[in-house]
């Protein structure tokens, strides 16, 4: 059984396209969203499991075309969690 995290991180433009792929990398990700400081959804990424590589190319180069477009921004990520294991921890 699985629920959804969310968390979210109030960033620069310049460094969105960063933030995104070291978040990538941290793995459990199910879906990120980009807001500008308005709070309107620029773009959202769902991302599964099974995405890498050059799967993820054309999403990262969106997210590089908007950063160039955004001074602030908002990240907002959902990952996955399993509950048996926090019971367990």
């Amino acid at each position: 059984m699985s629920e959804q995290n969310k968390e979210e991180y109030k960033i620069n433009g310049d460094m969105l396209l960063k933030k995104i792929k070291e978040l990538i990398h941290e793995g459990n990700i199910r879906k990120i969203t980009i807001k500008d400081r308005e709070g309107h959804i620029i773009i959202t990424l769902p991302l599964t499991v099974g995405v890498v590589g050059a799967m993820l190319a054309p999403a990262l180069a969106a997210v590089g075309a908007v950063a160039a477009l955004l001074t602030e921004c908002t990240i907002l990520v959902e990952r996955a969690q399993d509950k048996d294991k926090d019971k367990n921890d």
